[in-house]
Formats: structure tokens, sequence, C-alpha cells
């Protein structure tokens, strides 16, 4: 008994020294904001990762970057902040706070925020040659101050009503709406983006009847951020169609008339000799209501040019 109590004792010392030499397979944690932060175009945002448990982390090696290791957004070590070492995007837009490092923890800050910062960011730590991270979503988001509504000139199938919003990220949720706030299935729907990656949004609706106001409504979907530009449209506006059609109706009747005056006419002189008295006036006849009804064309049709352009120009202002 005595010798087993002895080597129950040598054993446990062994193992206790081991454990007391043998360095732990899992040193620290790091935690990372878990939310996804929003991050204003043009602005500033920060970034903060935590050592657990606490500990100094300044003869660490701490790299803050996007999808590639070797391309850091920001890179500390041996004690010092390598810029050089900074991929093209960032340079001269970050900075680490290290007022906390001492207890592990350090903030990210990146200036000037644009549409390419979107995304998620590795903090990394690493400890001779053990190494964690924790990966942070980044939002960038923009929002239009100038919305645009337009009015083409009215035409047979209706009034085009077009809006126009830049300056937006992501791309925005766009749609028509009535005075009684119900959606509008628009015409049309198109966006683009500029150089910085930003979206300009555009949509129409085709008209052909008055709906009072109508508005156009975006939102963010990252901020829930809302912008509106409503319209009133005239019922005078409207009015144009039912002008427009009797005039293409005038015209056509007055084509029909045309040439059911010139098959009687080409009719009866072609029934009447050329000695007959009645031949030459019914010529006469023919020649004047060809030219009354070319005139009358004509006089048409500059009155639907001037009402045209003049509504054109009315609907500009």
């Amino acid at each position: 008994m005595e010798m087993t109590g002895q080597s129950f004792s040598r054993s446990f010392v062994s193992m206790l020294l081991l454990q007391m030499i043998t360095p732990s397979s899992e040193k620290f944690t790091v935690n990372g904001i878990e939310e996804p932060i929003l991050a204003p175009l043009g602005g500033k945002v920060e970034l903060s990762c935590q050592l657990s448990p606490p500990q100094s982390a300044e003869h660490m090696e701490i790299r803050w970057f996007r999808n590639h290791y070797k391309k850091p957004v920001h890179l500390y070590k041996d004690g010092k902040n390598l810029y050089g070492e900074t991929i093209s995007n960032y340079v001269e837009r970050t900075e680490l706070l290290t007022d906390a490092i001492g207890e592990g923890k350090v903030t990210l800050r990146i200036f000037r925020v644009n549409a390419d910062d979107d995304g998620t960011y590795h903090c990394f730590f690493k400890d001779g040659d053990f190494y964690e991270e924790a990966i942070t979503e980044v939002k960038v988001t923009a929002t239009s101050l100038e919305t645009q509504i337009l009015v083409h000139p009215p035409n047979t199938k209706g009034l085009l009503v077009e809006c126009n919003s830049g300056g937006w990220f992501p791309q925005p949720q766009m749609e028509w709406r009535d005075s009684r706030e119900n959606i509008i299935p628009p015409s049309s729907k198109s966006h683009s983006q500029d150089t910085d990656k930003l979206f300009n949004m555009k949509m129409t609706l085709l008209i052909q009847s008055t709906h009072g106001n109508i508005t156009c409504y975006l939102r963010n979907p990252v901020t829930g951020q809302e912008e509106k530009t409503s319209i009133v449209l005239s019922n005078k506006l409207f009015l144009w169609s039912t002008v427009w059609k009797l005039i293409l109706g005038l015209i056509l009747a007055l084509l029909l008339t045309s040439t059911m005056v010139s098959s009687v006419a080409l009719h009866r002189r072609l029934q009447i000799p050329v000695s007959d008295p009645h031949f030459e006036l019914d010529v006469m006849w023919l020649e004047d209501m060809t030219v009354i009804l070319c005139v009358l064309t004509v006089f048409i049709t500059m009155i639907i040019s001037s009402a045209y352009f003049r509504l054109r120009g009315f609907l500009q202002y």
C-alpha cells in the first residue's frame, strides 16, 4: 500500500509539472462586434475587437484584412504600425486605437468611407504560433438628397411621368404610390452605377387617366430611411388625350371626304363628254375642292403643331 501511494504521488506531480510546462492549446479567443456596423458614406467607422480572457497584446501581431490575409487593411507588429504594408485602397485612411491594448482591446478607425468599404473585416491576433480571429461586417449606406419627377408632353398613349434619383447605396427599393399609398406598377424601372459605385435610379409611369397626386417613393433597405417626392396631376392634362383623338378623327374624316369627293367627281367626269358645257365646270369644281381640302389639312396641321408646342412649354415650366 505504501508503494502504491508513493507511485500515485509521483504520477500526480509529474502530470502537474507537465501541464505547467506544456502551453495551452487555446491561449485566447477574439471577440468582435456581432451585429453589422452601419457606416455613412464619406464619414468614419470604428471596428473593435477584444481578447478573451483579457491580456496584453502589445507584443502580438494584430492584422485587419478583408478577403486576403496578405493584403492587410492595417497591420500592427512588433509594437509598431506598419503603414507600408497597407493595401492601396486604405492608405492614409486607417488608424489603430491602442489605448486599451494592455487589456487586449484594439479599435480600427476607417476615414472617408466609400462604397468599396462595404463587406466583412477580419480582426486577427497572433502570438507566436498561436492565432485567433473575429469577423465583423460593415454596411455602407448613402441616401440621395434630391429626387426629381419629370412630366413628358402627352401623346395618344397617355401622359408619361418619370422619376430620377441618384447617389444611393446599396440599391434602394423604388415604387410609385397613389394618394391612398397604394402601389402603382411602373411602366419601366432601371438603374446604373457611377464611378463611385453609387446607384442612380430611374422609373417611369404611363398614365391614361387622372390619379390625383402620385408619389415617387424610395427606401434604403439597410437603414430604412425613406425619400418621397410627389406631384399633383391636373385633370386638364388628360383633356389633351380627348382633344388629340378628336383631331385625328377630324383629319381622318377630311381624308375620307376628299377621297369620296374625288371619286364622285372622277365618276361624273367619265360620264360627261368633253363637248358637254358642264365638263369645264366639273373640272373647275374638282380643282377647287382639292385646293380647299389641302388648305384645311395644312390649317389643321398648324393648329396641332401650335397646340403641341404650347402644351410642351407649359409642362416644362
